[in-house]
């Protein structure tokens, strides 16, 4: 209840009456005043209860009074009296009824009980109570109360002196409060102007309030007494110990700083008096050094430093810079370099722990730290107070280690200073060789190159539980015990990092949540202060040269994980922040420091060597202070042996527990603070690398690390400790680069660009050695990779770019892994869902597909592998949305080259197979041309026949997709073009399309024939056949599909192209014979060169076009330029007939008749009368050529087409396309002469040249042309066409045939029988005569022309023809192949030839020409040469014929020949006949031995025959016929009618070969003329003055032949024939005498006279002839000549006697 309640009030009156009455009770006896005065003041109280309503107001006015029996009470000095008296005086405080003056009384009293010595508890507990309850006591009381207590902490009581002291503390303490709660009073006032200092006065307090002026006065003093001068305020101070003045001045400055920073005389004593006093305290320990004892060389004694004064004041300056650092600017500095001093080496021991505590202290202040760094470190000209804070923490750190100190065995030698260089450390003990053995060290310490200190746990983190520092009570120093001050200084240094790492990460925080909030209120707010920055950077900058200094001096001395632990956290939390602020030196060398602690000692690893800390030396103090590099204790455990990954084989290297701790950490480093490593990540990585390499972790699926199988290295060596451990390592390396998804882009592109030096670095080493590589990059790459995919663009072109390198690598692991790593992304890539989807996002697509096209430069053979087998993946998969990737996916399957080996191709093959089966119709119609491309492009590929092959069926079953989806595929083509064709104009440029102005839909089908075309001149014959088949049907089965222009291209660039190539490869084509293919296949010999082979292309190609020609002629005569086309396919025709190759030649002309069956458009009037209802004739023009072509049958009906045409007549193609067509004929004519031509042309060249022969069946093809081409041509056939044909017929039929085809060819020898060629060129001739025959009047001049040809075969029976100058046999000598040319037997032709020419004579032996051109004579002049042959023909037939068919035609001839005789004709034709009749008749060939008796009989009657012709022909008609002739005829019949003999006869046969019957037919027709009375005319009796004359002459050289064989031949007889002629001779003498006597005299010749005499001696010479025979007919001869004995002068002259 509270004291002011009626209650309360009601028991205190009580309570001080019954207190009274006790009073009154003991002094009733000793002290009767005193009783008394206890009685009034019952009745006092009594009535001031009676009388007031407050009774306490009451009570306190009149306090004085109610208190006064009670201090008449204390004044009995009596013990029981005077406790009694306090207790109720303490009760009247408790209720605040105590006025100011009895407060001063009581206070009075209580210094005399003081003074005597008595109830001091009691005095203090009433003091106590006094000062607490109320604020009456001030200034002098206040002072006396408080020396009061002072004086009693004096006594020699201990129990007294102590509570003395708290009193005092807690007094000074509530007169402080007073003024805290006096100055909240009046905070709403206005201040007072503050007084003027400068004055040292105590008087200048005049301006303070009273409790102010208290504490004012209280604090000066104490200053005072600790200074050992007296008090202003508190007079009456007997003594004072400074130790107690320290505290007290420390609890106020501790509790009260406010009243100092808020008060300017507060803030004056504190400069003025404290920080002097302080400074001058210190002094002792500021000189003194350990080990200079008075004796020194100083020449006074120094003061040695006192703990308990030096520890207090420690606390003071704690407090001083805690809380007016701000105050007291230079003081601080100068007290924090103090504390910096007594950190020193030489200083004391328990100094230096207590100066550690102090420092640990302001560790633990993080936001003292940084006011420090604000007002000192960033000051110009000023101390930098913090950094020398932390530097000398480290320094200090190092001295330990470095510096032998007191209590350790001095096991180290190193120099002091600690310039102790890593190269030292460098010689490595052996296990155990440390302080304590390897494995048995329990206690945690440190241990560095053999200075052993342990570590205590000596306060709970982030709290400055000081030990030395609390010790107020002991005087002596305390002995330090080893690694005390190390652990502090450690503890301290976990604090700063801790305490300062925490808050600024806070602030950062803080700061970026604001800006975020202020963006979001207003985007373009401006950037925070950039003060806080500054402040945060230079603290960092400020202590991490000594941070890191120390950390990593600790790190490599820790052998307790714990510390190690929260070293390694430390180092993790100043690199993480160093990363925040941007810092990157400090923060590079942070990481480097845990990356060193990773790795074994002096592992090789450039990147941490070259990171520019390794052998910086950092200043401390003037000290040196190196960083220390790992050295390499023994004292670790051991936990890994494995090989290092460098490029010089080293031996194996150790892992210890504290290298994989240390991993652990950089793992942690990276995964929670990538964001903020930057390029350190190369450090990290490229140490994790080296780490994971040597724990033998090796990739699997996915980039994951998994520990790799015992066999792979030999030397990793893992203990179980680190084998559990693994997984989880593994597990831990994963997640860190899982983690990288949460990183920002700019972090990210560190990470990448860290990987891929990494990499680098790793196929560096790998290059020129068969090591295995490291492949941690690669896997990694591959990991970040997978996890960013939803924002895979902005690291995808780095990543992928650094992966193509890896795939070029030599080494196959490494470069394995690169393929593997691109097509999972890829794949990875393709199957993410994305926002927006990748169909929707084309630009990623095809970004995320491009590597895979890269990977076609890449000439490994495993890469493409992988790169073939992601793109069957991804068809598989995603071939449905490829959608835009598809040219990309189908131009890495076409980038196949012959030097890939068959595995691969037969891969890209597999996913060409599958586009083309199953996604034709998904891909965009554009990409169609592609697939055509690269289906082409497996075709020429050279190292699988099979796939070459199965190609060209992809290429047919693509061509029926085409066709099945036509329309679809045009519609597409069409808008995507327009697209094009638009953007093209923006840009003004054409538009860039093979085969441009085509529509694209053909197009596509022009680029497919375009690659077919490739394919049919593809080096292997197989292939080239196929490809030929497959084009030509798909020209055939879909080529309706194209627009008429189209077609154009088809013809010129398709097919001609085509037609040039071949015909080009197949004359440059080699001969050399082809040995059989891979043993079991064989050659047919008909293909076993190249040029064979190349031939079966070109025939297939040639059919190929001239069938296309054919069927879709009507198609292409409406192209403008048919006629060019036509020519051109005739110059092929022409070029393949004249090839030196047989079956290429022959099927030229196979396909010249193709195109020569093609059917013109309708012509004959019939079938349109059948058509025509009453069409104008000027549209059944246009019908004929109408539209397309085809014959009428179209499905538009003629009606319609009448529709149309009255519709709108412009639309009808120009009549008399017929024209045309003869142009196309003479052209073809012209060609087929040219091939004629060349192709009988004789060879040049000698005999020894190999020469080209054309073959027999190439011939009659060639022959077998010209009937169906002269249909056409007819019209217009000239008589030079004529002569050209002739010169064709006659080279053709003059070739000769190669010995080995002659059995195929010719007949037996016996059969007379003609060659295919011999019926093909009459057949030929044939057609001719008979379109001459029905013929208009001018054609028929040609006749003589066709008598020409035939009779030059006709001489072929006598003479056969030569081929140039090459060496024939005949035939019958051709056996055995001898020759390797055979002759034909032309007898057959010719003999065919010549009944040709007397059937055809026959019939035109009266035509003008026949006549004009003097054909009888040039049949005569033919026949001439089988006549004189006779029986040297070489065959017999042949001059039979001669003869019969000489006969027949004179026949029909002569009487044509009489008729004509004055136009003069014929006048050369008769000495032609003469000529003949004379060759024949007189032949100068013998006849053969063997001819028998019977054949020379019928060869006889043959002559007789040509006798009879004569006479009955010819000499009745002498007068129409020249005189020349007939004497020429006449001495003929005398030569005949003489006897001529052959030696050669025997007698026997003497009768019969005389040719007497000749003979006598002759004389016979002679005589028949040479008496003829008819003489009508001059004419007649010419004939027979020639006749007599003739026969005159034959008399003659008879008889003198006889003669003279009868003087020869003596006795013997002479031959019988001799006698029978001249026996003959002789009766035909006296038959002409008598004829003679019976003639006129004036009808005989002068000369016949003369002639007749002339006789007459000769006869008288054979008188002396021995035969009877011939002496009869002599005297019979000699008879008449008695007329002529005297020439008849005149009958008178002469007389009768």
């Amino acid at each position: 209840m509270s004291p002011s309640s009626p209650e309360a009030v009601k028991k205190l009156v009580e309570n001080m009456q019954a207190d009274l009455r006790s009073l009154s009770m003991e002094c009733k006896k000793k002290f009767p005043p005193v009783k008394e005065a206890a009685e009034s003041g019952i009745v006092k109280i009594k009535t001031i209860a009676a009388r007031n309503t407050d009774i306490l107001a009451a009570l306190k006015e009149n306090s004085s009074e109610v208190v006064q029996p009670f201090l008449m009470g204390c004044g009995t000095k009596e013990p029981k009296i005077t406790q009694l008296c306090l207790a109720a005086i303490q009760r009247l405080m408790s209720h605040e009824v105590v006025s100011e003056a009895a407060a001063g009384n009581i206070i009075n009293m209580l210094w005399q009980l003081m003074e005597n010595g008595l109830e001091e508890l009691k005095l203090l507990q009433t003091v106590l109570v006094l000062l607490t309850t109320n604020t009456i006591v001030h200034d002098e009381v206040l002072s006396k109360a408080i020396v009061l207590c002072f004086r009693l902490h004096f006594t020699k009581d201990n129990i007294t002196n102590n509570t003395a002291a708290a009193t005092v503390r807690q007094v000074v303490t509530v007169v402080f409060e007073r003024m805290v709660a006096e100055d909240e009073r009046f905070k709403g006032l206005m201040e007072e102007p503050p007084a003027v200092q400068g004055n040292s006065n105590r008087r200048s307090v005049s301006t303070l309030r009273p409790s102010a002026k208290d504490a004012y006065m209280l604090f000066q003093d104490l200053c005072q007494l600790v200074n050992a001068d007296a008090p202003y305020w508190l007079v009456g101070m007997t003594e004072m110990t400074r130790t107690f003045g320290l505290e007290l001045l420390e609890s106020v400055l501790n509790d009260f700083p406010e009243v100092f920073l808020q008060h300017q005389e507060f803030s004056f004593l504190l400069k003025e008096r404290v920080c002097p006093l302080v400074i001058k305290l210190f002094s002792p320990n500021i000189k003194f050094r350990q080990g200079c004892g008075s004796s020194s060389s100083s020449p006074a004694p120094v003061e040695k430093p006192y703990f308990p004064i030096c520890m207090r004041l420690l606390r003071v300056v704690s407090v001083l810079i805690k809380h007016f650092y701000s105050l007291l600017v230079t003081e601080c500095e100068i007290f924090l370099s103090l504390l910096v001093k007594f950190l020193d080496g030489e200083k004391p021991q328990w100094l230096r722990a207590v100066a550690v505590e102090s420092v640990h202290r302001l560790c633990v202040q993080p936001h003292l730290l940084r006011s420090f760094c604000q007002s000192y470190d960033m000051k110009q000209h000023s101390t930098k107070v913090f950094r020398d804070i932390v530097n000398a923490l480290g320094s200090f750190i190092q001295s330990l280690f470095i510096l032998p100190s007191a209590g350790n065995s001095s096991s180290s030698s190193t120099p002091a200073g600690g310039s102790v260089s890593a190269s030292q450390g460098s010689a490595q003990g052996g296990p155990g060789s440390g302080g304590a053995g390897g494995g048995l060290i329990t206690q945690a310490a440190f241990e560095y190159r053999g200075t052993w200190i342990p570590l205590m746990n000596v306060s709970v983190q982030g709290s400055a539980k000081a030990t030395y520092l609390e010790m107020l009570d002991k005087v002596e120093p305390p002995s330090i015990p080893e690694g005390y001050a190390m652990s502090v200084a450690f503890s301290a240094l976990l604090d700063l990092v801790r305490g300062i790492t925490s808050m600024i990460e806070r602030e950062i925080s803080k700061q970026e949540q604001e800006a975020a909030m202020r963006e979001e209120a207003e985007p373009a707010s401006p950037p925070q202060d950039p003060m806080a920055h500054e402040v945060w950077e230079e603290m960092v900058n400020a202590c991490w040269c000594g941070l890191l200094a120390a950390l990593s001096l600790l790190l490599d001395a820790s052998t307790d994980e714990s510390a190690t632990e929260n070293i390694l956290k430390a180092e993790l939390s100043m690199a993480s922040l160093c990363g925040r602020l941007g810092l990157v030196t400090p923060r590079d060398a942070f990481i480097t420091a845990i990356c060193k602690a990773s790795l074994p000692p002096h592992y090789a690893l450039t990147i941490l060597s070259t990171a520019n800390l390794s052998n910086k030396v950092y200043s401390i103090q003037g000290q040196s202070v190196q960083m220390v590099s790992p050295s390499s204790e023994s004292h670790q455990q051991v936990v890994a042996v494995g090989q290092p990954l460098t490029a010089q084989p080293q031996g194996t290297v150790v892992l210890t527990a504290k290298n994989i701790q240390c991993m652990r950490t950089l793992l942690n480093l990276a995964h929670c603070h990538g964001a903020y490593l930057g390029t350190s990540w190369q450090l990290v990585l490229a140490t994790l690398q080296h780490l994971v390499w040597i724990l033998g972790l090796k990739p699997s699926v996915g980039g994951v690390l998994k520990p790799g199988r015992a066999v792979e290295g030999p030397s990793t060596v893992l203990t179980t400790a680190v084998m559990t451990d693994l997984p989880v390592i593994s597990n831990i390396l994963s997640k860190l680069f899982e983690s990288s998804q949460y990183l920002d882009d700019v972090s990210l592109h560190h990470l990448i660009n860290a990987l891929c030096s990494l990499s680098m670095e790793a196929m560096e080493m790998a290059y020129g050695n068969n090591k295995e590589p490291s492949l941690f990059a690669v896997a990694k790459l591959l990991e970040t990779g997978l996890v960013n995919m939803d924002r895979i663009e902005i690291l995808w072109r780095p990543l992928t770019a650094h992966l193509l390198e890896v795939c070029q690598h030599p080494n196959a692991r490494m470069r394995e892994w690169g393929a593997e790593a691109i097509t999972s992304l890829i794949k990875a890539g393709l199957s993410f869902k994305h926002e927006p989807p990748l169909s929707k996002n084309q630009r990623l697509q095809l970004l995320l597909l491009n590597p895979l096209k890269e990977l076609s430069n890449v000439l490994h053979a495993d890469i493409r592998q992988k790169q073939l087998e992601c793109v069957l993946q991804i068809l598989q998969n995603q071939g449905d949305s490829l959608g835009p990737g598809w040219p990309l996916v189908l131009g890495v399957i076409g980038a196949i080259r012959n030097d890939q080996g068959e595995s691969l191709i037969r891969t890209a093959f597999q996913c060409l197979q599958l586009v083309v089966t199953d996604f034709l119709p998904t891909m965009p119609c554009m990409c169609l041309q592609i697939v055509v491309d690269v289906a082409g492009s497996f075709g020429l590929q050279n190292q699988e026949l099979n796939i070459s092959l199965t190609s060209i069926g992809l290429l047919w079953n693509i061509s029926d997709y085409f066709f099945q989806r036509g329309e679809a595929i045009t519609e597409e083509l069409e808008r995507e073009e327009a697209v094009l064709l638009k953007q093209a104009q923006d840009k003004g440029e054409p538009l860039n399309r093979p085969f441009h102005p085509a529509p694209p839909f053909d197009c596509l089908w022009l680029c497919l024939y375009a690659k077919l075309g490739e394919l049919c001149v593809d080096p292997r014959p197989a292939v080239r056949k196929s490809a030929g088949q497959t084009m030509f049907s798909t020209i055939a089965a879909h080529g309706t599909l194209l627009q008429p222009p189209t077609w154009n291209i088809v013809v010129w660039k398709v097919l001609f192209h085509l037609l040039d190539c071949v015909r080009k490869s197949s004359s440059t084509a080699d001969k050399e014979k082809i040995e059989s293919g891979g043993g079991n296949i064989l050659i047919h010999h008909s293909r076993d060169t190249a040029e064979k082979q190349w031939a079966e292309t070109w025939v297939l190609t040639l059919a190929g076009v001239a069938r296309i020609f054919n069927t879709r002629r009507y198609l292409l005569q409406q192209l403008g330029d048919f006629f060019k086309a036509w020519e051109v396919l005739l110059d092929h025709i022409q070029s393949a007939a004249l090839s030196k190759n047989n079956e290429v030649s022959l099927a030229a002309l196979k396909s010249f008749q193709e195109i020569l069956q093609l059917v013109t458009p309708i012509k004959d009037t019939d079938k349109l009368d059948a058509l025509a209802m009453d069409v104008s004739p000027v549209l059944m023009e246009s019908l004929q050529v109408s539209g397309p072509g085809r014959p009428l049958v179209r499905s538009d009906s003629l009606a319609e087409r009448l529709a149309q045409r009255y519709g709108a007549q412009a639309s009808l193609p120009p009549p008399g396309e017929e024209l045309d067509d003869s142009a196309l004929w003479w052209s073809a004519w012209n060609t087929w002469y040219r091939i004629g031509t060349e192709c009988t042309r004789p060879p040049s060249g000698g005999a020894d040249k190999l020469v080209f022969v054309p073959s027999q069946p190439f011939l009659t093809a060639l022959i077998q042309i010209f009937p169906a081409l002269y249909q056409h041509i007819a019209g217009g056939f000239s008589m030079e066409d004529l002569k050209k044909l002739g010169v064709i017929l006659y080279g053709a039929v003059s070739v000769p045939i190669s010995s080995d085809t002659s059995p195929f060819i010719l007949p037996s020898y016996t059969e007379a029988v003609l060659t295919s060629l011999q019926e093909a060129v009459l057949t030929a001739l044939d057609v001719l005569q008979k379109a001459i025959c029905v013929g208009s009047e001018n054609l028929q001049v040609m006749y003589p022309a066709i008598f020409e040809q035939l009779l030059l075969f006709v001489e072929f029976s006598c003479k056969p023809p030569q081929y140039g100058k090459m060496e024939t046999k005949h035939v019958a000598n051709a056996k055995y192949n001898q020759a390797e040319w055979v002759a034909l037997n032309y007898v057959p032709f010719a003999e065919r030839s010549l009944e040709v020419v007397v059937d055809l004579y026959h019939k035109t032996a009266c035509h003008k020409a026949v006549i004009n051109e003097k054909v009888l004579q040039n049949i005569i002049k033919t026949l001439r040469i089988p006549l004189g042959l006779k029986y040297a023909c070489p065959a017999e037939s042949t001059w039979k014929l001669a003869v019969s068919s000489l006969l027949k035609v004179l026949s029909i001839g002569l009487p044509v020949a009489r008729q004509q005789a004055s136009s003069g004709k014929f006048d050369t034709m008769w000495p032609e006949l003469a000529n003949a009749f004379e060759d024949f008749l007189f032949t100068k060939s013998t006849p053969p031995d063997n001819l028998s008796i019977q054949e020379f009989q019928r060869n006889e009657a043959v002559d007789v025959e040509v006798v009879q012709l004569i006479s009955t022909e010819i000499l009745p008609f002498a007068n129409f016929i020249p005189k020349e002739f007939v004497g020429r005829i006449m001495s003929m019949l005398n030569k005949g009618s003489i006897h001529s003999q052959s030696s050669s006869f025997t007698e026997a046969e003497m009768d019969i070969r005389m040719r007497e019957e000749f003979s006598k037919v002759c004389f016979e027709t002679l005589l028949q003329f040479s008496f003829s009375n008819k003489v009508s005319t001059p004419q007649e009796g010419y004939i027979s003055r020639m006749a007599l004359s003739v026969l005159l002459q034959r008399a003659q050289d008879v008889l003198r032949r006889y003669v003279e064989d009868q003087r020869l031949s003596g006795r013997c007889p002479l031959p019988r024939q001799q006698v029978t002629e001249i026996i003959f001779v002789l009766k035909a003498i006296s038959t002409l005498m008598d004829s003679l006597k019976k003639t006129q005299p004036e009808n005989v010749d002068v000369n016949v006279w003369a002639q007749v005499i002339a006789l007459y001696p000769t006869l008288v010479e054979c008188i002396t002839c021995s035969s009877p025979e011939v002496s009869s007919a002599l005297k019979d001869a000699l008879g008449p000549f008695k007329d002529f004995m005297q020439p008849p002068v005149s009958k008178v002259q002469n007389g009768e006697s």
